[in-house]
C-alpha cells in the first residue's frame, strides 16, 4: 500500500509569523537539540475525530516535535485517549515511544511555539490557512474537539461559521452547518487543572462524548465520570 502524502503544513523555517519564526531561531540557540519548527499534526489521515489544541509548549512538543508531546498536557491528554481505545501502545513522552492514534488525529491552531503560551490573534489567523487545509484533507472527518476558547474559534474561522452562533462552553456540542459536530472542553494544561478549572473527570467526560459523536456505540458506559 502507498501511503498517502501529508496535507499540506507551513515548511520548517515558516516566515509567515515574524515574532514566531524570531522565536524560534533564538530557542535554537538556546536549545539547539530541540525540534524548534512548525509542529505536524498527529494521527491517522482516515480519521474520524480531529483534536485542536492552542499551539506546542516550549518543553513539549517544540522540543520533541509531536503534539502535546512532552508535558503534563500531553500526560492528561494521551493518558485519557488510551482508557478510551482512542490509543495504542504506551505514552512515554517520547515520539519514538511506539505510541499510535486510533480513529482520531491531533493538531494545533497554531503549528510553532509562542513566547509565553500566548499566540497573537494575527498569528492565529494567519496559521488558521493551515487549520482549515487540515480540516478539507481529512474526508472521514464526522467531529472536532476544541480544546480551549483560541482553538473553538479557530474551528469555526477555518469552517467560514460565525462564533455568535456558536458560543465556547465546556462539554457544549454544537452541530455545524456542514455535518460536523463539535465539541468543546477546557484546555488540559497544568495551569487549568492545578487551579481547579478543568478536572480530570471533566476532560473524560468531554473526551467521551467526543468518541461517542463518531463511534457511539463503541464507548463504554463505564468510562464515562459519575462525578
Amino acid at each position: 500500500m502507498i501511503a498517502e502524502p501529508p496535507l499540506p503544513g507551513p515548511p520548517l523555517d515558516c516566515p509567515l509569523c515574524p515574532r514566531l519564526a524570531a522565536f524560534r531561531v533564538q530557542n535554537r540557540t538556546v536549545h539547539p537539540e530541540f525540534h524548534n519548527a512548525p509542529v505536524a499534526s498527529f494521527g491517522p489521515r482516515d480519521a474520524q475525530l480531529l483534536i485542536v489544541g492552542l499551539a506546542p509548549g516550549l518543553k513539549g512538543a517544540n522540543r520533541t516535535g509531536r503534539p502535546f508531546t512532552g508535558d503534563y498536557a500531553g500526560d492528561l491528554l494521551y493518558r485519557t485517549l488510551l482508557a478510551f481505545g482512542l490509543a495504542a501502545g504506551s505514552y512515554e513522552r517520547r515520539p519514538d515511544d511506539g505510541l499510535s492514534l486510533r480513529g482520531c488525529r491531533i493538531t494545533n491552531a497554531v503549528r510553532c511555539v509562542p513566547p509565553e503560551n500566548k499566540p497573537l490573534p494575527a498569528e492565529v489567523r494567519t496559521c488558521g490557512t493551515f487549520l482549515a487545509g487540515e480540516i478539507r484533507g481529512l474526508t472521514n472527518l464526522k467531529a472536532i474537539l476544541a480544546l480551549g476558547r483560541i482553538a473553538h474559534d479557530s474551528v469555526l474561522a477555518a469552517l467560514g461559521c460565525r462564533p455568535s452562533a456558536f458560543r465556547f462552553g465546556h462539554g457544549t456540542t454544537h452541530d455545524l452547518p456542514d455535518g460536523l459536530r463539535l465539541i468543546d472542553s477546557y484546555h488540559c494544561s497544568r495551569y487549568n487543572t492545578q487551579t481547579g478549572v478543568l478536572t480530570e473527570a471533566m476532560f473524560r467526560d468531554a473526551v467521551a462524548t467526543a468518541r461517542q459523536s463518531v463511534t457511539p456505540a463503541a464507548v463504554p458506559t463505564g468510562q464515562r465520570s459519575r462525578g
